[in-house]
């Protein structure tokens, strides 16, 4: 049971370490992200650049400070334009610098930090592909769902869902499409957007600053597998721990069992020739009489003629036992022969035939001395028979 033991323990730390290496892939790519900024640190590459009401012949204009640390820049809004606006555009490009889209489905969520002089109320959009719709070149004809976010003087922290974006209505109302039609799909998205809303201030310069921009997603695809993976691993693992337990069960038994053999009554006591007959006269009577439930102490001194007080010095001597100890000893091992050999008595018979009286104190002196009941000690028994 020892090389048993230590190849569980081996099979446990290994099988800790391998759900522990899973579980931390799995998790990073459930929760994964992807920094927009500082640019260097961008794995998505992009180009910013202005954009106003100048289409509408409005006036209002834009001064970018900076887009490489973050996303920093002063508009100003003139009313010349029915729907004054100023802000800029984040456009995702290629290896080569030309305009690309990007596949945002994994992401779910737009983290930043910002802030404004003055307080503002701004927008954000994301532009998506809509097809039949979209013409290349023509920003209008892209869908523009957007939400909104508040900003003063202060750093504060922001976080836009990108599942939950509003479809503008004059873009549903441009393209005659129903209200109804408010789904978009992130998975050709070629800029996002920060701009002004009606709500910016009339003012001749606002400055926003943005930093730590960063797009976040959750896939639970991967919390699933690794449910997945677990709980077949841990599943074979116990499957073959069991098994594994039956087989040095059943090989610590047939050892212990060989070993107590020259106890039972069935074979022929062998006891070296000694001096002392009072010895062999105790063994000989344990090995016949033990069947016996008034078997005593007294009852051997009897039939023996030695003291009792001399046959437990005797058996300790001889065995190491007291007389109790190794009376039990005997009547164990048979049962466990008779266990063993592929009759079907019951528990009970096998117990009343080796000398005990009470089978609920059997079956605890059983499963003391082999570590398992009768009935299981039987199965694992029958259970290698029929494997064989």
């Amino acid at each position: 049971m020892l090389q048993f033991y230590k190849k569980m323990l081996a099979l446990l730390l290994g099988l800790l370490l391998f759900s522990a290496l899973v579980s931390v892939w799995c998790i990073r790519n459930t929760f994964s992200s992807r920094v927009l900024l500082p640019a260097a640190d961008s794995e998505f590459a992009w180009h910013l650049s202005p954009e106003t009401d100048q289409y509408q012949g409005g006036r209002s204009g834009v001064q970018v400070h900076d887009d490489r640390y973050s996303l920093d820049y002063s508009f100003s809004l003139s009313d010349v334009a029915e729907y004054p606006y100023a802000g800029v555009l984040l456009n995702f490009v290629d290896a080569a610098g030309e305009a690309t889209l990007l596949d945002l489905t994994g992401y779910h969520t737009l983290s930043f930090n910002v802030k404004c002089a003055p307080a503002n109320v701004l927008a954000f959009a994301a532009h998506t592909f809509e097809e039949g719709i979209t013409r290349e070149g023509d920003m209008l004809s892209y869908r523009s769902p957007a939400t909104y976010f508040s900003c003063d003087q202060h750093w504060s922290s922001v976080e836009l869902d990108l599942t939950r974006l509003e479809t503008p209505q004059w873009w549903l109302d441009k393209f005659e499409l129903k209200l109804s039609m408010l789904d978009y799909q992130l998975n050709r998205v070629p800029r996002l957007v920060f701009g002004s809303t009606h709500q910016s201030p009339m003012v001749d310069s606002a400055r926003v600053q943005i930093n730590a921009l960063e797009l976040r997603g959750r896939d639970w695809r991967y919390l699933y597998l690794l449910a997945g993976i677990l709980g077949l691993v841990w599943l074979l693992a116990i499957i073959w721990l069991f098994r594994a337990h039956t087989r040095a069960l059943t090989e610590a038994l047939k050892l212990k069992l060989q070993k107590d053999r020259p106890l039972v009554a069935y074979q022929q006591l062998s006891v070296e020739p000694r001096q002392d007959r009072d010895k062999e006269a105790i063994l000989r009577y344990l090995a016949t009489e033990y069947p016996n439930s008034e078997l005593n102490l007294d009852g051997i001194a009897s039939a023996t003629g030695v003291g009792r007080g001399k046959i437990n010095s005797i058996l300790k001597a001889e065995l190491g036992y007291t007389f109790t100890g190794y009376l039990n000893k005997v009547r164990l091992t048979e049962a466990a022969r008779l266990l063993s050999d592929g009759a079907d008595p019951s528990i009970a018979e096998i117990a009343y035939s080796v000398g005990y009286k009470n089978v609920s104190y059997f079956n605890k002196l059983f499963k003391d001395e082999y570590g398992c009941t009768p009935k299981a000690f039987r199965g694992i028994y029958k259970g290698e028979r029929g494997d064989s």
